[in-house]
C-alpha cells in the first residue's frame, strides 16, 4: 500500500456551501412551520445531513504533515499539501510528521569480525517519505525504526575488526567511521523501506573495548605505539651512522679499518637509539 493523493477542495470554498446549506435548512423550516408543507420539513432535513457530512470532511494540514484518511476501513488517500481543506465526509484521519528526526541507539554490547566484545552506539537521521506506508506497513514506525536500526547495527558491528592492527582488513571500526557510517546507512535503508521510511545519515557516535578486555586492548594499543615510535628511532639513527661515517670518509679525518668502523657504528647506534643520556667514554690514552 503506497501514498496516494486524495480528492479536496479549498476549506473555504467547504465553508461557504456549509453557509449556503444552512441558509436552506433555516428558510425550509421556517417555511414549514408556517405552510405545514411536508417538502420543506424533508428540504430541512436533507440540508441538515449535508451540513454534517461537509463539516466532517474539513481538515487542516500543517507544515511538514501528511494525513492518512480511510473511509470504513477502505484506503482513500494522503494529504501533504499545508492549509485548510475538504476532503471526503465520515473519514478517518492518521497523522504523520513528515519532519525530520533524529535519535541516539542505546549501547550495544557485540562481538567485533574478531570476536573482541565492544560497546558501540549510533546517531540515526531519518524521516517519513511514505506516509501510507508509515501507517499501514508496521504497527508502530518509530518503535520499528528503534528496533531495526539496533539490528542494523549490530549486523554491521559484526563485519569490521574494532582496529586494523596488521594490515589484515581494508576497512575497521576506529579507523574508517565515515565508510562503516555509509555501510550502516545502506543496510537501515534496505530494513526500513517496508515503513516508508528514508534514512537520511547514520553514524557511530560511541565506540569503545567493554570493561573486561578494555585495558588488555589498551596495553596493546601502547605496545604498538611504542614499537612504531622505536622503528622511527632506528630508521634515523642508521641514517645518521651512514652519514657520519660517509662524511668522514670522504674529509679524510680519519683513517678507519672495518673493525673500528663497527665499533664507532655500535657507539653511535647505543647512543642515538639509547632511551636515556648516554655517559661517554673518554679514551685518553696509556702511560705506557
Amino acid at each position: 500500500m503506497t501514498e496516494k493523493p486524495i480528492g479536496k477542495i479549498n476549506g473555504f470554498l467547504g465553508v461557504l456551501l456549509l453557509l449556503l446549506f444552512a441558509g436552506i435548512a433555516i428558510i425550509s423550516f421556517s417555511n414549514f412551520s408556517i405552510t405545514d408543507n411536508g417538502f420543506m420539513l424533508f428540504a430541512a432535513i436533507v440540508s441538515a445531513l449535508l451540513m454534517f457530512l461537509l463539516f466532517s470532511g474539513f481538515t487542516v494540514i500543517q507544515p511538514n504533515q501528511a494525513k492518512v484518511f480511510t473511509l470504513f476501513g477502505s484506503y482513500q488517500g494522503v494529504i501533504r499539501q499545508e492549509g485548510f481543506w475538504l476532503t471526503i465526509p465520515l473519514t478517518i484521519r492518521n497523522t504523520v510528521s513528515l519532519r525530520v528526526i533524529n535519535f541516539n541507539s542505546d549501547r550495544l554490547k557485540v562481538n567485533d569480525l574478531e570476536g573482541n566484545p565492544i560497546e558501540i552506539a549510533a546517531v540515526v537521521v531519518y524521516r517519513v517519505s511514505d506516509a501510507a506506508k508509515a501507517v499501514f506497513g508496521v504497527e508502530d514506525y518509530r518503535e520499528f525504526v528503534h528496533t531495526q536500526s539496533e539490528t542494523g547495527l549490530r549486523h554491521i558491528a559484526s563485519q569490521y575488526p574494532y582496529d586494523n592492527f596488521n594490515n589484515d582488513y581494508e576497512l575497521s571500526l576506529r579507523q574508517h567511521s565515515d565508510e562503516v557510517g555509509d555501510n550502516l546507512t545502506k543496510d537501515l535503508q534496505q530494513r526500513l523501506v517496508i515503513a516508508g521510511v528514508d534514512i537520511i545519515e547514520a553514524r557511530i557516535m560511541h565506540l569503545a573495548y567493554s570493561s573486561e578486555i578494555a585495558h588488555a586492548m589498551l596495553q596493546r594499543q601502547q605496545a604498538k605505539a611504542v614499537l612504531a615510535a622505536r622503528k622511527v628511532i632506528v630508521e634515523g639513527a642508521v641514517s645518521m651512522v651512514k652519514s657520519a661515517i660517509d662524511q668522514l670518509s670522504s674529509e679524510g679525518v680519519v683513517e678507519l679499518d672495518e673493525e673500528k668502523k663497527a665499533q664507532m657504528i655500535n657507539n653511535l647506534m647505543v647512543t642515538l637509539v639509547s632511551e636515556k643520556g648516554s655517559q661517554p667514554v673518554i679514551n685518553t690514552g696509556t702511560i705506557y
